[in-house]
Parts: structure tokens; sequence; C-alpha cells
């Protein structure tokens, strides 16, 4: 599908940077990026988000490059998205719609499919009068007037019903998992989730450290159920719990922040958090304050943290280790492609977890996965129509 990328320079953060990864989060939902229109203002544009001669000249590129969908890298207003889709006669999707898509893409495990959905039918509560902008040139004529209401009733009644539901299945997992980690604390398992920016390495190091074999890609949201595997570390330290979770993004939409929290409780009840940065990008200071915003938004932003700097062939480092004033270990360099470096990394966990955990069972290896319960599937509701 080919796509047109549209970004609004208000002089905040890296704009370019910013710009890339729209391109980046294009090219994960299936569009092809084929133009880029940008323009500086001081603030958006009420009507149309941007200038009405900007949206003229989106409209022109439409035409010229037989655009199909135009990305914006904003969040819009319903009012904005309906005003540009009129004016340009294409589909028109933002950011949050955007992100959105992917993640109803990647999405494998009933929870993450759950909570995909619950986050999808709030952002289209706001734009369920998309729908029924025929009816405004009407003006209610015979016949006309009560039906529109009435199905915009129905519709909004049907995804509050949905969405209550939804909201049922996801504490009633979140529960399961909350015995699970109540069963792990009682064997005093050291618990290690690895954060960090999205595409910064994070799944090739979980299958590095314990064998998992976890879906790797060089995209966006690659990863987005929460795996966890316990990994050995020695007599001394017997087994941890290691858990893989969703990469962050700027401008995470808040729907998915409150709609994946079941998964990221993960994060939140960890007794580490290994913060894994791309090393190479050029924008690295401004991604792990990204991610440790969401870190605070989710109330995870007290774990102690050691900060993993992966990629350092790509970036002509050595591995090594970094300890603070405290004399704690608070930075580690390593390759997670190459494996240099992980030796340190083993030790630092080691080290943080200051105490031996519980000895392994006898059936229980590296790298085994642990089990979480699934509620039963649910049954297939129709979703209301396109609006």
């Amino acid at each position: 599908m080919r796509a047109a990328l549209v970004g609004i320079d208000f002089g905040a953060g890296d704009f370019k940077a910013s710009l890339e990864e729209l391109a980046l989060l294009a090219r994960s939902a299936g569009a092809e990026p084929v133009t880029t229109i940008t323009a500086k203002r001081n603030s958006p544009d009420p009507a149309h988000f941007v200038g009405s001669g900007k949206a003229d000249e989106i409209a022109q590129a439409v035409l010229a490059d037989k655009v199909e969908i135009v990305i914006f890298n904003h969040a819009l207003s319903p009012a904005q998205q309906r005003n540009l889709e009129r004016r340009l006669n294409v589909r028109v999707v933002d950011r949050t719609s955007l992100i959105l898509d992917i993640f109803a893409q990647r999405a494998q495990s009933h929870e993450g499919k759950l909570q995909v959905e619950l986050a999808q039918l709030q952002h289209l509560a706001t734009r369920l009068i998309r729908g029924w902008t025929h009816l405004e040139r009407q003006k209610g004529g015979i016949g006309l007037r009560g039906p529109g209401e009435t199905q915009l009733e129905t519709d909004r009644r049907l995804i509050g019903e949905r969405v209550k539901m939804l909201r049922t299945r996801l504490t009633k997992l979140r529960k399961q998992h909350e015995t699970q980690r109540r069963s792990r604390g009682r064997n005093q398992t050291f618990s290690v989730s690895l954060v960090g920016y999205t595409n910064a390495g994070k799944s090739t190091l979980f299958n590095t450290l314990t064998k998992a074999g976890v879906y790797v890609a060089n995209q966006l949201f690659a990863t987005l159920d929460t795996t966890s595997r316990r990994l050995y570390l020695g007599p001394d330290t017997g087994n941890v719990v290691v858990s893989d979770t969703v990469g962050f993004v700027r401008e995470l939409p808040h729907q998915l922040v409150a709609a994946f929290r079941a998964t990221l409780e993960e994060t939140i009840h960890a007794d580490l958090l290994l913060h894994v940065v791309d090393g190479a990008s050029p924008v690295r200071m401004e991604q792990i304050d990204q991610v440790n915003d969401v870190l605070r938004e989710i109330g995870a932003d007290h774990i102690p943290q050691i900060l993993v700097w992966n990629k350092i062939d790509a970036a002509g480092l050595e591995p090594g280790i970094e300890r603070d004033e405290y004399g704690k270990i608070s930075r580690v360099f390593i390759s997670a492609r190459s494996g240099a470096g992980l030796d340190l990394l083993r030790d630092a966990i080691v080290e943080a977890a200051g105490r031996p955990a519980a000895l392994p069972d006898a059936d229980e290896q590296e790298g085994e996965e642990v089990g979480y319960a699934h509620a039963d599937p649910m049954p297939a509701t129709p979703h209301p129509g396109p609006h």
C-alpha cells in the first residue's frame, strides 16, 4: 500500500529521528512510504492539524504519487481526521491508529489479542460518528433522523458491552499471573525483565541467554507477548526467571499503556530490570528517557535497573562493566548477536541477585518455559460495521 508520511515540526525533540521511526512503523504495518511531507508550525490547526495550504500540498502529492493512505506522525482528533479524509479523498491514519494496527497484526497469545482489541475499541469509541457523516447532508429527512441516532447508540452499547467483557477477561488473567508470581516468590526465584526501546535487541538477547527461540526481526514491535524462561546461573544463584517484554516507543498511545498493563505486570513485579539500549543509535539517550517515562507511568521506576549497552560491535565498543559511585553495576557493554560480553552480563545478574535462589528441580532445565495459564478462548462476537 503506497503511503504518504506527514510530519509537523513543533520544535520539540529530534524531528528527523521521529520521521525515520514513522517510516519504520509504516513498513512494519505493511505500507510502503513513497513521499514525506513536512512543515513547521507553532501549534496544530484545529480543523486539519496542518494549515489549509499544506493540506492542498498533501492532496497534490496524493494524486501525483498515487497514494492510497496518508499517515500522520501525530495524534489527530476525530474531527481533524474526518476533515482530512474529506479533503484528500483517501484514508488518513494517525500515529495512534498505526501503532494499534501493528499490535493487532502481531499479537499471538490469547491475552495479547484481548489487550489489542480493548485498546482498539477504546480508540474507535471516540470516532463512531465517522460512519454516519452521510446523514449530515440529509438534515434529518423523513425516515432518516431516528435510525442514524439509533444505530450510533446501538454501536456504542455493543462496544461498551465488549469493552466490559474484555476487561473482565484481562482481570482474570492478571489474577492468574499474580498467583504464578506468588508461587515464584515462595520459591525465592529472582525475576529479571528485559525492557527497552523497540528494536533495541531485547529478543535477540533473550534468545542468546535462554536459548528460547523467540521471534526476532529487524522491525518495530516484533515482540508483543511476554515470554518467560528459567535461566540457571550456577550452584550459588540457582534459577532466575527472565522475561522478554514488548518494546517501548515515543508517544506510545495511552490506550496501549493501559491495555497492556497485564503484559507489563511482569515488569512491575520484577526484582531487576535489564534496560537494553541500542548503543549504535544516534538518539539512544532520548530512547532511554522514553523508556523511563513509560516505566514511571506503569509504576516500575522504583525497580533496580542495569543499562545493557547492546550492539557494541556496530558502535565500535568493547565488552565491559561500569559501576556507579556506590560500586553497583550501572552499565554492561555487550553484543547480543555475537555473544560478546554475555559472561559479564550473567555475572551482573548474579551480583544483583545477591543471595542464593532456589536450586532447580531435577526436571527443570535452562531455557524451560515458565507456563502461563490462558483463559478459555472467547466466543466470536461480530464487530460493529466500519466507521
